[in-house]
């Protein structure tokens, strides 16, 4: 009889211990924020977005579609390397997916986009990173001076006015591809290209071969942002994750 306890009670600190694992191992797993990166055009918040909450015009904040609110991100203008970092507003705002963020005027005019064509890199940052660490401060207080300054203090050039104090960026060959996803295999790769083909009216798919083990699906090039929205509406319905806009350079 006291053998049978005995073997009960190891038997219940056994299943105890693997719990304590699972539950140890589900934690660190969450601690590990999913690494979002994306390059594409944003949406330059005016008040003809209707049913779009306000941004305000100095504010470092961005609404995005798939990153939970609070969270924070690096943007980048590639064509001269600005970057500085942003705060999520919300993810309730709805918008196309061709764009991934919705972005104040402050934004686009302290990283110099072109309101024409607003291309940007996001990244999501981690709180506990280094870069985070150092930026922090001066992201707190630029917050703090955007909210506190007098709204005479702050100019913002009406875009549909022509001002000679309006930086005008030269014109530029409009080239843009949609990467659809990378992959190990190059057999791998050409099935993609074959569901698209298949599965939509697309036929302008190729494979980049970036090493022996990356090969990228491109859709494009593009030479007109109405083709290029098009196409990226018509890949939704392959329901894949993460679509990036390239520039062709």
């Amino acid at each position: 009889m006291n053998f049978k306890i005995i073997l009960l009670l190891l038997f219940s600190l056994f299943i105890y211990s693997c719990d304590q694992n699972i539950s140890k191992k589900k934690t660190s797993i969450t601690k590990i924020e999913k690494k979002y990166k994306n390059s594409g055009f944003a949406l330059i918040f005016d008040d003809n977005l209707k049913k779009i909450k306000k941004i305000d015009d100095r504010s470092l904040f961005i609404y995005h579609n798939k990153l939970k609110r609070k969270s924070i991100v690096k943007i980048t203008n590639p064509k001269n390397g600005k970057s500085l970092i942003a705060e999520v507003k919300s993810n309730k705002q709805k918008f196309s997916d061709f764009y991934n963020s919705i972005i104040s005027k402050r934004i686009a005019e302290d990283l110099e986009l072109n309101f024409d064509e607003p291309y940007l890199e996001i990244i999501l940052v981690s709180k506990d990173s280094t870069y985070i660490a150092k930026k922090t401060k001066t992201f707190d207080a630029e917050k703090k001076v955007a909210e506190k300054a007098p709204i005479d203090g702050i100019q913002i050039n009406d875009l549909n006015k022509i001002n000679n104090k309006t930086k005008r960026y030269p014109k530029e060959k409009f080239s843009y591809s949609i990467k659809i996803a990378d992959f190990y295999y190059e057999n791998t790769a050409k099935l993609m290209v074959s569901r698209i083909q298949k599965e939509t009216s697309l036929n302008d798919c190729k494979i980049a071969k970036l090493s022996q083990t990356k090969f990228r699906v491109l859709l494009g090039p593009f030479n007109d942002i109405k083709t290029l929205r098009e196409s990226f509406e018509k890949l939704k319905s392959l329901n894949f994750e993460n679509l990036e806009i390239f520039k062709n350079v």
